[in-house]
């Protein structure tokens, strides 16, 4: 079985004081509990204060405002002391495609007979848009991601991941990993349900930031490393601003025609994807660190 990792808050540029919000539960037990970073490598419970979901806070007029002011007047518990959970409860995933120019290359790389809908769909003004996961199906840091049995040639994808609440309005981000099985995906076009939604097939975590500036989130940069046997087996990395997309707009794209009454949780699409020569095997451990965020740390089992 995945061992969890200790997770540690990221490191923020001086001044920075964005809020991060999780949820977890306490090693010695209990129900799942919705905490903010403290200092020192510490959680601030906020449940102990009334917060009993975490969309209950992020349904709030100024989640931010409403974490700072709670933090100093709940008790804190050490990050070694918890086990972080996904931060979603009846949210759904849904994921943007082709967002990213490496992304569309891939995809085309990838396909048999239908390259060319890739490069169509990267210049079209409607984006690609799909359903991800349920929430009971999304695993968070030190749970294990997935690949399918059936498939031959499976990554992880490193995903700026939107939250957005139940009014379309886009509260705070997180790291993904959308996973992918790429041979069955670029077999035929009418198979992505199945190369994209299975599961163990998404990851999100640890924390949710409380940033909303778009030219702000930007600036950040998401990087993946993966481990095998202790050993690098790929890495890269790549700026949030080469999201062709504008934030905004794949949000509106996501609520048309469609309504989210628990709130949402989209994943942006990848800039970093390894070449046909790579596939991810059982054992492997993916690393997936997003600027302003933190580290989604996740081992591979077959499923």
């Amino acid at each position: 079985m995945p061992t969890h990792p200790a997770p540690h808050l990221p490191t923020a540029p001086p001044g920075d004081s964005r809020p991060l919000v999780c949820r977890f539960v306490p090693q010695a037990g209990g129900h799942p509990r919705v905490g903010a970073a403290s200092a020192h490598d510490r959680i601030a419970d906020l449940t102990a204060a009334g917060v009993e979901t975490l969309a209950c806070l992020l349904e709030s007029a100024d989640p931010a405002a409403a974490v700072a002011a709670l933090v100093p007047t709940v008790p804190t518990l050490a990050l070694a002391e918890v086990v972080l959970l996904p931060p979603v409860e009846r949210q759904e995933v849904w994921a943007a495609g082709v967002t990213y120019l490496r992304s569309k290359t891939a995809r085309m790389e990838e396909s048999d007979f239908s390259a060319s809908a890739y490069d169509r769909v990267y210049d079209a003004d409607r984006p690609e848009i799909f359903f991800k996961s349920l929430s009971d199906k999304v695993v968070g840091t030190g749970d294990a991601v997935g690949i399918r049995a059936d498939a031959r040639w499976n990554v992880p994808e490193p995903e700026l991941a939107l939250v957005m609440n139940s009014r379309g309005k886009i509260v705070g981000c997180a790291v993904g990993n959308d996973m992918s099985s790429r041979d069955i995906e670029g077999e035929n076009l009418l198979y992505l349900p199945q190369a994209k939604t299975y599961d163990r097939s998404c990851a999100l975590g640890p924390w949710v930031a409380l940033e909303t500036d778009e030219a702000a989130i930007r600036r950040w940069s998401i990087a993946i490393d993966i481990e095998r046997a202790g050993e690098s087996v790929f890495s890269g990395q790549t700026g949030i601003d080469q999201i062709k997309r504008r934030f905004d707009e794949l949000a509106a794209w996501l609520w048309r025609s469609q309504r989210f009454p628990h709130g949402v949780v989209l994943l942006t699409g990848t800039g970093v994807v390894p070449d046909e020569s790579f596939t991810l095997q059982p054992g492997d451990r993916v690393t997936i660190h997003l600027d302003g965020v933190g580290t989604l740390v996740n081992d591979v089992i077959t499923v």
